[in-house]
């Protein structure tokens, strides 16, 4: 009777020898992956391809000092930060990490797989993700900030409801509320930071009568140079109109042939005569 109970207390001991092979990582010690080769992979309870993978993993994981690899997991609902700052949209997720370079792997799920990869070095096909996106990176830490908010939000959210009885909508609004306040605190905040590094160039504002005071001005600055123009160029308007409507000696001598005389004088006789020799 005894023996069943003996092998069977060394099969469980072997089976957490082996998952204990797998390291796991939380907010505190993730940033062992930066040091030395990992596979690492991002799961959830829930999921029922996490759990088909499990055993194939926790195998994977055995070999660890024969492929002088470490195989790591991340629980991602305990660590809601760790799967914002990889930015999992998917589960499970596997990333191979080398000197603190990331490679999302892509390929087939199984251990044969699995030890291909590591031992023929095939990560060295996949181009490791952007600067931009390194977990280690400002903007993925930022983003992992937003993924622990949402995780305490849904908790408050659960708690309202359920301990205190609170109705969904009620909820909704105080979180609504929220939302509203922090949103105009850190817009404040943006503002105040773009107005420190980009400042404004001081402006002149004028009120509206003194911009009508400077268009008078302007109106009668260009009334003066109008009637200064005029006076120059009135005196020769003069003097061409009267040598256009003077006469010429030619049209007095012919007022003075047109002028009328009595008949039968001697000096229309002689006109005429001159005339027609013309």
């Amino acid at each position: 009777m005894k023996s069943p109970v003996i092998l069977l207390c060394i099969l469980v001991v072997s089976i957490n020898l082996v998952s204990s092979r797998v390291v796991e990582l939380d907010e505190n010690n993730w940033e062992e992956l930066l040091e030395g080769e990992w596979m690492v992979e991002f799961f959830a309870p829930w999921c029922p391809a996490c759990k088909n993978l499990e055993d194939i993993w926790n195998d994977f994981g055995s070999w660890s000092d024969d492929l002088s690899i470490n195989v790591a997991k991340v629980d991602v609902v305990d660590n809601p930060g760790l799967s914002g700052r990889f930015f999992v949209t998917a589960l499970p997720t596997i990333f191979h990490v080398t000197e603190g370079k990331f490679r999302r792997y892509t390929g087939s799920r199984d251990m044969n797989s699995f030890m291909t990869f590591v031992e023929e070095k095939k990560w060295k096909t996949l181009e490791p993700i952007e600067s931009w996106k390194r977990p280690d990176s400002i903007p993925m830490s930022i983003l992992s900030w937003f993924f622990k908010l949402s995780h305490f939000l849904k908790e408050l959210n659960a708690m309202l409801s359920k301990e205190y009885g609170l109705p969904t909508w009620v909820c909704y609004g105080i979180f609504a509320f929220i939302t509203i306040i922090l949103g105009a605190v850190v817009g404040l905040i943006l503002v105040c930071i773009i107005d420190f590094i980009w400042p404004q160039k001081p402006m002149n504002r004028q009120s509206f009568s003194e911009t009508q005071e400077k268009e008078k001005l302007i109106r009668r600055s260009n009334e003066a140079i109008n009637e200064d123009i005029v006076d120059d160029t009135g005196p020769d308007d003069d003097t061409s109109d009267a040598e256009k409507y003077s006469g010429s000696d030619d049209e007095e001598e012919e007022e003075e042939v047109n002028e009328p005389s009595p008949k039968g004088s001697p000096d229309v006789r002689k006109r005429r005569t001159t005339r027609k020799a013309d």
